[in-house]
């Protein structure tokens, strides 16, 4: 489970707010968001929608594609 999409994901959704210098609560109010419910995402322990990526990329500022590389 640990290769799984949803955590490769969750990663990268990490490594690039941490490369911006956003903090988890920043990215989860930008997206409207609960920080608890960023958490998850980041963690690989939430499912996110299409929708729920492209809300994060946008904030985040990077194409959709970014999260998944």
């Amino acid at each position: 489970m640990e290769n799984s999409l949803q955590i490769k994901v969750g990663k990268r959704i990490q490594e690039i707010r941490i490369e911006k210098n956003i903090s988890q609560q920043d990215l989860a109010a930008k997206c409207n968001f609960e920080k608890s419910n960023m958490s998850r995402l980041e963690a690989g322990r939430a499912n996110a929608t299409l929708s729920t990526i492209e809300i994060v990329a946008n904030a985040l500022e990077v194409d959709v594609v970014e999260l998944f590389k």
